[in-house]
């Protein structure tokens, strides 16, 4: 059962993002699998060299970087969407795999949870 977490919202100013990094890092404590789908404001997760101090939030890099070591299995990433944001290859984290069509990717999931 393989369950897909989407996150629409900036990083900063709503805990409903982090609450769903959470949601997806328990799950993978589990064994459950689990990954993380990045669309519309949520793909600014992904930036590199994010330096949130001051709005005194801690960055979430760190946390998505240790994505993998938690056993999310991907990060996926709305290419339209990172586009909008002017984020590609040279500004985003690593391992971010960027996907064009989120409903047929969204239809690859037997559980589907959206942030909010």
């Amino acid at each position: 059962m393989h369950t897909l977490i989407v996150i629409d919202q900036p990083p900063y100013g709503s805990w409903g993002g982090r609450e769903s990094l959470d949601m997806a890092f328990s799950l993978a404590a589990f064994d459950q699998p689990v990954s993380l789908l990045f669309i519309d404001a949520g793909v600014l997760w992904l930036k590199q060299g994010q330096e949130p101090g001051g709005i005194n939030q801690k960055s979430v890099e760190r946390n998505l970087a240790a994505a993998s070591i938690f056993g999310v299995e991907s990060l996926l990433a709305d290419t339209a969407a990172c586009h909008r944001f002017g984020l590609n290859e040279d500004n985003l984290i690593n391992g971010v795999t960027r996907i064009d069509n989120t409903g047929a990717t969204l239809q690859q999931y037997q559980h589907v949870a959206f942030s909010g």
